[in-house]
C-alpha cells in the first residue's frame, strides 16, 4: 500500500512520546508526520504554523463570501478607509 506523506521530516509514535519537544523542533518550524507502523497516523504541527493555516483558511472562507457577494447581480459600492 503506498501512502503520502506531506512532510519532510517523519518520526515513531515511540519517538514522540520519548520526548515530544524533540520531535516537534525535529521539524525546524513545519509539520512533522507521525506514523505508526510506517503509516501516517497524524501530523504534529507547530503552534506557528497551526496559527498560519487557520489565518488563510480564514482569509479563503472571506474571499469565498466577497466573490459570492459580487456573483449576486448587485453593484459593488466603493468606499474608501476613512469612511468606514
Amino acid at each position: 500500500m503506498v501512502n503520502v506523506i506531506l512532510a519532510e521530516t517523519t518520526a515513531s509514535v515511540s519517538e514522540l512520546k520519548k520526548n515530544p519537544m524533540a520531535t516537534v523542533a525535529a521539524g525546524e518550524g513545519f509539520p512533522v508526520a507521525i506514523l505508526n507502523r510506517n503509516e501516517t497516523a497524524f501530523y504534529c504541527v507547530p503552534a506557528k504554523a497551526y496559527e498560519v493555516l487557520m489565518d488563510k483558511l480564514e482569509d479563503m472562507e472571506l474571499n469565498a463570501i466577497a466573490d459570492a457577494r459580487l456573483k449576486d447581480g448587485k453593484a459593488p459600492v466603493r468606499v474608501t478607509l476613512d469612511e468606514l
